[in-house]
């Protein structure tokens, strides 16, 4: 089942999305909520309730009203938190080899996450940047999933099941603001707050066990082979798999989970694919050659990331009209 958001005439609704069309939920099922956050704290009986809708329309058994004008906005647009994990070794090696450092063995310990802005969600569409980040402004093509369930202190052997879905998610990155402000070892803050872009709906685990394979080697949890491939402008730029990912979501959800509750809402990134941004290719192409031509976002540049059984995320940046600048703003 593909869960989506959407508006019409400025009112958030719930809906599924099957084959090109979106019907509403609640127009279904009075007992479904018009709302994601809502319908993610209802648990398992309303994700089974609507997964019952969604086989009713499939097979033509009810007459589901579908959605003509409407505007997609991210699946989850209220999350109650959002971390992002640091799940992909390649993307990891990679980044520290091209600053010069070895490679560290915490990272095959534990897995690590941060909190980000989870009041900077965004959706399909324009995404709107200040002018600050536009110095070195980055994508970072991951995915994510959203908690279904409430859960502490849980063993990674049951995470899965506390995963109520799976989405794209582009980790938008200042990284002029993120590499001043990380001097100071706090963070990532300024560089990453801005904006993190999730959809453009959530699939449910159901759909992806075509693509399922076993995790790495000493490692627990669902794992999926899902090509992952970001384009800028029409022209691909990044490819991966959600099989490279080291830790899986099982295991970061375990650490997450420690001692706190998780909730219904929370979004949990899997940190960069390798390849996955222009930081890493960069790098890596400068590393190689001296002359190697170093690209980074541009106002009015097209992101279109897709993933398998995902579908594709499409963004257009724009840059705010404003001559506001926290970079000029340093003291000297």
């Amino acid at each position: 089942m593909k869960l989506v958001s959407y508006k019409t005439e400025e009112t958030e609704h719930l809906g599924v999305f099957i084959e090109g069309h979106i019907y509403n939920l609640h127009s279904c099922d009075k007992q479904l909520p018009d709302n994601m956050a809502e319908f993610l704290r209802g648990g398992p009986d309303l994700m089974d309730r609507a997964k019952a809708v969604d086989q009713q329309i499939k097979m033509a058994a009810i007459q589901a009203k579908e959605e003509v004008f409407y505007e997609l906005i991210a699946p989850v647009p209220h999350p109650t938190s959002c971390r992002d994990g640091y799940a992909f070794r390649q993307h990891v090696e990679a980044a520290r080899r091209n600053r010069r450092v070895e490679m560290i063995p915490e990272f095959d310990q534990y897995p690590i996450f941060y909190f980000t802005n989870h009041n900077a969600i965004q959706g399909p569409g324009e995404i709107a940047c200040m002018p600050d980040h536009f110095d070195k402004l980055d994508f970072e093509l991951e995915v994510a999933v959203v908690i279904g369930r409430q859960g502490r202190n849980i063993r990674a052997e049951e995470a899965d099941a506390f995963i109520a879905g799976y989405m794209i998610m582009n980790d938008m990155s200042a990284r002029t603001l993120q590499m001043e402000e990380m001097k100071l070892n706090l963070g990532p803050a300024k560089g990453k707050d801005f904006s993190t872009v999730i959809g453009p709906w959530l699939v449910t685990p159901d759909e992806l066990e075509p693509f399922r394979v076993s995790p790495k080697a000493g490692h627990t949890g669902a794992s999926y082979d899902l090509k992952m491939v970001c384009r800028i402008n029409g022209r691909e730029v990044s490819a991966g798999s959600m099989a490279d990912m080291d830790w899986t979501f099982a295991e970061i959800i375990e650490r997450c989970a420690y001692g706190v509750d998780i909730l219904p809402g929370d979004v949990i990134g899997s940190g960069t694919v390798g390849t996955g941004c222009f930081l890493e290719l960069n790098g890596t192409g400068l590393l190689n050659d001296p002359a190697y031509p170093v690209q980074w976002l541009q106002d009015g540049d097209t992101v279109e990331m897709e993933i398998t059984g995902l579908g594709v995320l499409h963004n257009t940046i724009r840059k705010e009209a404003s001559d506001f600048s926290i970079l000029h703003r340093k003291k000297p």
